[in-house]
């Protein structure tokens, strides 16, 4: 076949990854081409739960991906590691990882409009990335749609041309078979089965060959020597299509779609065809990474994974050079790591294999403090290929151990849970001392807690955040507050003057003292300060006070009697005296928030900010995004907590966002009393 000169030489094993939107069929893809390239002897099913995917206990309960999976198969005589990568908004996080060492990418799609905005996410993703791609259009037995107005569907998700490699052959409404357009062959489709080469039906001649002008014509926009022979109506030759075809998908100046029924076995083999003779491979990799030959060892960490008897494992492609058991890989740092075993991963499965070559993906054994998306060196320091970037959280929860004999071990687990999944984040917060675990939706951390339990037998506690109200004053007053105590010895005695006043919003505490004449002693002085702010930690109306001064005019002190204590006491009862006065009132931290979401849902995120106390500042077209919008508006923090599952609702599962602290606001009302009676208190 004239397409084989491309396959021609490949060495080593090409590096597949296949993304695309929540139930498009990847994990039944992947099992599909493990079945037609004989590593797998009967195919399984996701509903049935004896796919090579989806392994984990968690992506079993919830029949869905939750991880990458790994799987390797050979196919003619070329190898392929194939990656599956989650496709819910919460775990896209897990592809990223992969997209910086694999070859090609396999977008898996199928003609659902509401799908759409979700494969543009995904699109974009590798466009700006610069990494190869094809699209396969699954579930075709399911499908009426012609597959031009398919086309035409999935168009708006991707910047670059989409264009279709095959058309159907109809049968009543059903999907029975497929013209190659660059062979000009057609084949029927055999359950499970290779698809058998037929004569072009004479029905189908017209269309095959308005699709194929239609092919060639995008393929001739970069290439001049075709369009030149299409303007002449010269037939051009199959292997300078086959070239045009091969170049401009590694270029990624085109979007080559194929499509199939993963579930049938519908499609495979062509669409593994065109992977041996399209998809880059190792050599290729290197040179769009910017690495040169004579590089050495490179390695880069595609996914960790903590496994109950290899313990940590590093998914590992090679990109150049040799690796085996025992070697001493370089960090970026320039601190080292040694594998402590090379393992062939087949999805939970690992196994001891032999050294590892250039183009092959491996698990690599306890290499400490290496983290995913680092790329290592055999004797040298790398430079770092490609960073995770990787969303911001939308959602969190405060953890906590149900035992307090298990604190360091619910640490040791959520340092590991990261480890695995850099998309989840743990941070304490400083306001209110909790863990919070951060995630990309209520999915991702469903998931994170059940592998708490599960994984690492932890019985954890979690709530919402607790969140940072602060309080202020309005007004002024001066108070004077005495603490006497005597029961026999020394006794104590403090006696302070204080006058409090409010300040401008964010100037935070000050403190100053007009003493004269000696009526406190300077060293007693500090400890007034120190009682004035400990009562500020606890407010009027039950929560820290900020934004106010506070003056020590006058006091009285005892010679014997008189301490740091006693004045640090006498201070705390002045302040609690002294701050009912000022006229307290509430403040509640407002973010500024970022949402990203389709343009026709524009309208729909609008409502839903101004229905959770925020304020729109505007919207504006997303910039590199087309069909996109970005809006910016105030919210109070409390209205963000679970804001991403309504806008989530309202998008298909597509829509973001991001926050970050802007301001404290008055919160006065029905709303204020509410806050403080959760808290015990009652609003001024």
């Amino acid at each position: 076949m004239a397409g084989n000169t491309a396959a021609a030489g490949v060495a080593g094993s090409r590096c597949i990854a296949l993304v695309g939107p929540f139930g498009s069929g990847k994990t039944s893809l992947m099992e599909a081409m493990l079945a037609r390239a004989g590593t797998l002897t009967r195919q399984g099913t996701v509903a049935a739960g004896n796919t090579v995917g989806d392994g984990a206990p968690e992506a079993r309960a919830h029949a869905m991906s939750v991880e990458v999976n790994m799987a390797e198969a050979e196919f003619l005589g070329d190898r392929f590691t194939f990656l599956d990568c989650p496709g819910a908004i919460d775990f896209l996080g897990e592809s990223a990882g992969v997209l910086a060492g694999c070859d090609l990418a396999i977008v898996v799609a199928e003609a659902d409009e509401k799908k759409v905005p979700a494969l543009q996410v995904i699109l974009k993703t590798l466009q700006d990335r610069g990494v190869p791609h094809l699209l396969f259009v699954n579930k075709i037995d399911r499908t009426a749609t012609r597959i031009r107005d398919v086309l035409s569907l999935l168009q708006p998700a991707s910047s670059v041309p989409l264009v279709l490699r095959q058309i159907p052959i109809w049968n009543d409404g059903i999907a029975t078979g497929f013209i190659d357009l660059a062979l000009e062959r057609a084949f029927v489709y055999r359950e499970h089965a290779a698809s058998e080469v037929i004569e072009i039906p004479d029905a189908e001649m017209a269309r095959e060959v308005e699709a194929r002008f239609s092919m060639l014509e995008t393929l001739a926009d970069h290439d001049d020597v075709l369009m030149e022979a299409l303007l002449d109506d010269i037939a051009p030759e199959r292997e300078r299509i086959f070239q045009d075809l091969v170049r401009e998908t590694r270029e990624g100046l085109i979007v080559p779609v194929l499509f199939g029924s993963a579930d049938h076995g519908n499609g495979i083999g062509r669409l593994l065809k065109a992977l041996r003779h399209e998809a880059p491979d190792v050599a290729d990799t290197r040179a769009r990474l910017g690495l040169s030959e004579e590089t050495g060892t490179v390695v880069q960490i595609l996914k960790t994974l903590h496994t109950p008897h290899a313990g940590k494992l590093s998914l590992a492609r090679l990109l150049a050079g040799q690796l085996a058991d025992g070697d001493t890989l370089t960090r970026g740092d320039g601190s080292t790591a040694r594998v402590s075993g090379l393992f062939a991963v087949m999805g939970q499965q690992a196994t001891k294999r032999a050294p590892a070559g250039p183009g092959e993906t491996a698990g690599l054994g306890k290499l400490e403090h290496v983290l995913t998306g680092e790329t290592l060196g055999g004797g040298h320091a790398p430079a770092q290929l490609a960073t995770l970037d990787l969303p911001e959280p939308v959602l969190a929860l405060s953890v906590a151990p149900r035992e307090r004999s298990d604190e360091v071990k619910l640490s040791t687990a959520l340092a590991r849970l990261v480890e695995e999944d850099p998309s989840l984040r743990v941070t304490q917060a400083q306001a209110t001392g909790e863990t919070l675990l951060e995630g990309q939706g209520e999915m991702h951390l469903r998931v994170a807690l059940e592998r708490l339990t599960g994984k690492y037998g932890l019985s954890v506690e979690t709530d919402a955040p607790r969140v940072p109200y602060r309080e202020t004053i309005r007004g002024t007053t001066s108070v004077r507050a005495r603490h006497k105590k005597q029961s026999g010895g020394h006794g104590q005695f403090g006696d302070v003057a204080l006058d409090i006043r409010p300040l401008d919003r964010g100037e935070g505490f000050q403190f100053a003292d007009t003493i004269t004449g000696g009526v406190i002693p300077k060293q007693y002085i500090p400890a007034v300060r120190a009682g004035v702010e400990e009562a500020l930690q606890t407010g009027t109306l039950g929560f820290p006070t900020v934004d106010l001064a506070v003056t020590l005019t006058d006091g009285s002190f005892h010679s014997v009697d008189s301490s740091d204590q006693a004045f640090r006491m006498a201070a705390i009862q002045a302040m609690r005296e002294g701050l009912p006065k000022c006229k307290p009132v509430l403040l509640e931290p407002v973010c500024r928030v970022t949402i990203h979401c389709p343009s026709e849902a524009t309208p729909r995120i609008n409502g839903i900010v101004s229905a959770h106390r925020g304020q729109l500042l505007g919207f504006d077209a997303r910039p590199g995004w087309l069909g996109w919008d970005e809006v910016q508006a105030m919210m109070p923090e409390a209205e963000t907590a679970r804001l991403i599952v309504e806008l989530r609702s309202a998008t298909a599962g597509v829509a973001s966002f991001r926050k970050s602290f802007d301001h404290l606001a008055e919160v006065g009302g029905k709303a204020a009393e509410e806050i403080c009676a959760r808290h015990g208190r009652q609003a001024a």
